[in-house]
């Protein structure tokens, strides 16, 4: 990450340990003939203010038929050395539990760990953000370079640098993300009650 760019996407001054939301991001490798199906390679978490506050190599549970290096930055020597899937498994859930989880696609790197979380806790920026992107679900760097005025994934990719780029993204808009979600369950809940009382009337 350049100067510039950590500038923008880590409050340097702040606290750096676990805070009520992290952002999580991943990056995969390829398994399987020509590498067409997906293997959890790295994990990265970072707080509000986006310190990192865990970042983990993943040890393979099957072989790597493609590292995707250009993309992902995963190197076989990176992966020597990894932690087991179990641990990194457990390390996570024990970060993530009862805590707001911001991601981008993050459902897919859930699914890569195995893992669940609670929908009202999750605030994902590739759903949330359509509807300024004419309704198409953007990439984090059209959102980084958009909304943040930050250039990020012009390489490999870096999954702390994007869980930093993904919760800034959420902080900035954290006032109207969340009053949009009272305004969604209010709205859900006002409908219940008008059936509920069509329903009592028959």
């Amino acid at each position: 990450m350049s100067a510039q760019t950590d500038k923008h996407l880590v409050k340097k001054t702040s606290f750096d340990g676990l805070t009520k939301v992290v952002a999580l991001d991943c990056e995969m490798v390829g398994t399987g003939y020509n590498g067409k199906d997906s293997m959890l390679a790295r994990v990265s978490l970072v707080n509000y203010f986006g310190h990192c506050i865990y970042d983990k190599y993943v040890k393979p549970t099957e072989k790597v038929t493609d590292f995707r290096t250009s993309v992902s930055g995963i190197r076989q020597r990176d992966l020597k050395d990894g932690a087991d899937f179990t641990t990194v498994q457990q390390e996570v859930f024990n970060i993530i539990k009862g805590r707001i989880l911001v991601g981008h696609g993050i459902g897919h790197d859930l699914k890569a760990l195995y893992l669940s979380h609670p929908r009202s806790k999750m605030r994902d920026t590739s759903s949330y953000f359509k509807k300024y992107c004419d309704g198409q679900t953007p990439s984090l760097k059209r959102l980084a370079i958009q909304m943040l005025g930050v250039e990020i994934q012009s390489g490999e990719h870096d999954s702390v640098t994007d869980a930093q780029a993904v919760m800034r993204l959420y902080t900035m808009y954290k006032n109207k993300w969340e009053k949009d979600i009272k305004n969604f369950k209010y709205a859900k809940l006002k409908e219940k009650k008008i059936i509920a009382k069509k329903i009592k009337k028959k």
